[in-house]
């Protein structure tokens, strides 16, 4: 069986990932450990023969590429839009780091471990293979490896327990806005009782509530954009229930009567958007208003149900709900696309076009001082390429963007790719030292190391004024590990998440890379 295996990379590949996704929907207590059973598995399916374990390089690159580009699209809107906000944290993390490789450094001489095996152990209980490969090319041994090899299941474990604590008690903060994920829109009939402009209207300028049908004299039209409110006129009202409930105390009272229920003049419909010439474009680009006298009041994009302005960038696979005179239909059918099939297609000119330019900015070699050299690699490439690309949206006729859908496969697939070869890779490495004198110190300051770098990034995160949430994807990319990541957006729907750890990751793989060359010449 040994032998089949070895002579077949691909189906002790998919054998390995077959199997973590089992071992990953294990309960531990509240604790699940998902994608990351691939990388358990892969430790102990490598450990059985060296075999195994060779030749995965390419396929651990491709996996980590394709996760961390992914995750840079989807985080790249939000991450500049919050930079401002989450430079406390950022500059915050880089000083924790350093403590905790003083940590490192003080704790692993006290238990007279080698300098490599402390790098490897350094870069381990934090998961950063950029950081396992400089301590490696430094030490001119596979020594740092076995450290790695120890340390970094201890890392995701103890991580992914601090995530889980940091989630079952969520703080909340002024400095840090509600989400736009899980904060559900209503919409409510109200009778006008004085005359105001649309503009006047508590919410209307802050982008807090949308109004839709106006029932003036007997007749249903959509509002206009610079309407006049006349007293007995009746309106719709679109937004989260505390928005709305202030519009309606400023416009009068509710009706029982609602508006959308009568479809004889104005209708209503959510349309796929799956023409790539909208995507990428804002609400207001689109005209909706001057073109169909109609009013886009909400869009859904993936598990987030979201208002509607004229800023909101549209995206591929984007679900959106037109307001619009009957007749209207096909114009706006023929705007939008609505087709599922076209919107389940990967453009693969941009999605190869990104991630190739990823790979480029990775191989990047920067000198630092004390003949230090630095390079992205192929983890924070493709991520900081990602989050531009992502900000962009598109560029002349390429859309950077991918749909929802799409986006997450290919996300997990690649997370299951990259901790899957990982394990196999490390399998021979963990299983020598694992249950040795060694190894048992290895793991101790690995615990010490992760328990000081989580206890430390959280309480920044508090003192900062960062949600937990975002402190949850934080930590991920603070730590490195795209399975935290997957647990924490596994426990809670919150585009903070991404956010936090987008900002971050890149951040800490430059950190880490410096800081474990001081750890393994000391």
């Amino acid at each position: 069986m040994l032998d089949v295996l070895a002579a077949s990379p691909l189906l002790t590949m998919m054998l390995v990932v077959a199997l973590g996704t089992l071992v990953g929907m294990i309960p531990f207590g509240p604790v699940r450990f998902g994608p990351a059973g691939a990388l358990f598995v892969g430790l102990a399916v490598g450990a059985l023969d060296p075999r195994l374990g060779e030749g995965l390089g390419l396929v651990q690159s491709l996996g980590l590429a394709l996760f961390v580009y992914t995750v840079g699209l989807a985080a790249g809107s939000g991450f500049f839009r919050d930079l401002r906000s989450q430079l406390p944290l950022m500059g915050g993390s880089v000083v924790v780091l350093a403590l905790v490789a003083v940590v490192t450094l003080v704790l692993g001489g006290a238990l007279g471990l080698a300098p490599a095996l402390n790098a490897g152990t350094f870069a381990g209980a934090l998961t950063s293979t950029p950081a396992l490969a400089a301590a490696t090319a430094q030490a001119g041994s596979q020594d740092p490896a076995v450290g790695y090899s120890l340390a970094y299941p201890v890392g995701v474990v103890l991580t992914i327990l601090v995530v889980a604590a940091v989630l079952a008690r969520p703080w909340r903060t002024v400095r840090d806005p509600d989400p736009v994920a899980g904060v559900g829109l209503i919409d409510i009939s109200v009778e006008v009782e004085r005359p105001t402009r649309l503009l006047d209207i508590p919410g209307v300028a802050e982008r807090e509530v949308r109004l839709s049908y106006l029932e003036r004299a007997g007749q249903t039209r959509v509002v206009a954009a610079d309407e006049e409110l006349r007293a007995g006129d009746r309106v719709v009202v679109v937004g989260p229930e505390p928005a709305v409930r202030r519009a309606r105390e400023h416009l009068g009272h509710r009706v029982s009567d609602h508006l959308a229920h009568d479809r004889s003049e104005v209708d209503y419909r959510r349309f796929i958007v799956s023409d790539r010439a909208v995507a990428g474009r804002t609400v207001g680009e689109l005209d909706v208003p001057g073109r169909f006298r109609g009013v886009v009041t909400r869009v859904k994009r993936g598990d987030l149900d979201l208002l509607a302005h004229e800023d909101l960038v549209l995206e591929l696979g984007d679900r959106v709900r037109v307001v619009y005179p009957r007749g209207e239909i096909d114009g706006l059918t023929q705007l939008f696309g609505d087709s599922q099939r076209r919107v389940s297609e990967i453009d693969a000119l941009s999605l190869g076009i990104g991630l190739a330019l990823g790979l480029l900015v990775g191989l990047v070699t920067l000198p630092l001082p004390g003949g230090i050299a630095f390079a992205l690699g192929s983890a924070a490439g493709p991520l900081v390429v990602g989050m531009i690309l992502g900000r962009l949206e598109r560029t002349g006729p390429l859309v950077w963007g991918l749909p929802g859908s799409a986006n997450l496969t290919i996300r997990q697939l690649g997370l299951l790719l990259f901790l899957g070869a990982t394990g196999l890779a490390s399998g021979q490495a963990f299983a020598s030292s694992a249950f040795s004198v060694t190894g048992l110190k290895i793991v101790a300051l690995a615990v010490v190391v992760v328990a000081t770098a989580a206890g430390l990034f959280v309480l920044l995160a508090r003192l900062v004024g960062t949600s937990a949430a975002r402190a949850a994807g934080g930590l991920a990319g603070f730590v490195g590990q795209p399975a935290i990541l997957a647990y924490a957006n596994g426990r809670t729907v919150d585009e903070r998440v991404d956010a936090g750890y987008a900002a971050l990751f890149a951040l800490g793989i430059i950190a880490k890379i410096v800081l474990v060359q001081v750890v393994g010449a000391v």
